[in-house]
């Protein structure tokens, strides 16, 4: 989002019809690499952070340095993080690609998308039919344990967290899509969250479990971040799809592009920090106008 003191937006393209035709233009060149954030996965029941009815505006998200504590501060925050998460996780498991997701594999099956950069941690790229995505920020599918880095199955520490917690959710209400978090949690009262029994890593067998994502205030492995900035060379375009770019961990591929003269193109509706800047600014409804260039490419 624009913050005091950038530059006024440049007028963007909010007519859905034009918007697609404007993308399918500059798709149809091929080459493209996609940077994708939360705004994508808002029709597949998944709120982002900052949008008209984003989380941050309700809900704070826990950060490395709190998940990581020592002694019961730590403890507190982590057994608050995985008691929130074990009710919002099976919400963020059941969620299907929309046809956004659709539309970006199909691109990239048609040699039109080279790849997506992804901020989200949903794994839902992939499951539309992506075959070459970098989870910049990881996946909820996987844990990591913080003692011997062993990782393991999302869906297997649900099946052990369900055990050692049998009957800790009583009358709960399962927790509608829109009130789950991108980062897969939901909130909780407090007094539910003390009575929470949280698990340590299997193979080791006392490591402390953390989620294979990474939290606020954490840097992205440089591997990861290098590959991203080396995908960002290699393109024609980079097309921005539903993010803010209010992070840098994502902002900073639009910079990089920038300084080598490579075409930013923002798909996002609603305010970016790249929109003075971008080439072409595409305020419309992500959906329609992703599957709106699918069509008029053929």
């Amino acid at each position: 989002m624009r913050r005091p003191g950038d530059p006024a937006p440049r007028p963007g393209v909010t007519d859905p019809a034009e918007a697609a035709r404007r993308l399918a233009e500059v798709v149809g060149r091929g080459g493209a690499v996609v940077l994708s954030g939360a705004g994508l996965s808002t029709d597949s029941g998944i709120p982002d952070y900052r949008g008209p009815r984003g989380s941050l505006r309700r809900h704070t998200p826990m950060t490395y340095q709190e998940f990581t504590a020592a002694g019961a501060e730590g403890e507190a925050a982590r057994r608050r993080y995985w008691a929130r998460s074990h009710v919002g996780w099976r919400v963020v498991a059941r969620s299907r690609p929309n046809d956004g997701h659709r539309a970006v594999a199909a691109m990239e099956a048609r040699g039109r998308v080279t790849g997506t950069i992804t901020q989200n941690v949903d794994g839902l790229h992939q499951a539309g039919g992506s075959r070459d995505v970098v989870e910049l920020h990881g996946s909820l599918d996987r844990v990591v344990c913080l003692s011997c880095r062993a990782t393991s199955d999302r869906g297997r520490l649900d099946d052990r967290l369900r055990l050692a917690n049998e009957g800790w959710r009583g009358s709960l209400p399962e927790p509608p899509p829109g009130e789950v978090n991108p980062d897969g949690d939901v909130d909780l009262p407090e007094e539910v969250v003390t009575r929470f029994v949280v698990v340590p890593c299997e193979s080791c067998g006392s490591g402390p479990l953390k989620p294979d994502v990474v939290f606020f205030g954490e840097s992205v492995p440089r591997p990861r971040v290098d590959d991203c900035f080396a995908r960002v060379d290699a393109a024609r375009t980079l097309l921005v799809l539903g993010s803010s770019l209010t992070v840098m961990s994502g902002y900073r591929f639009v910079l990089h592009a920038r300084r080598a003269g490579t075409p930013v193109v923002v798909l996002v509706q609603g305010e970016t920090r790249a929109d003075a800047t971008a080439d072409l600014r595409l305020d419309a409804p992500l959906t329609p106008v992703l599957v709106g260039a699918v069509r008029l490419l053929g």
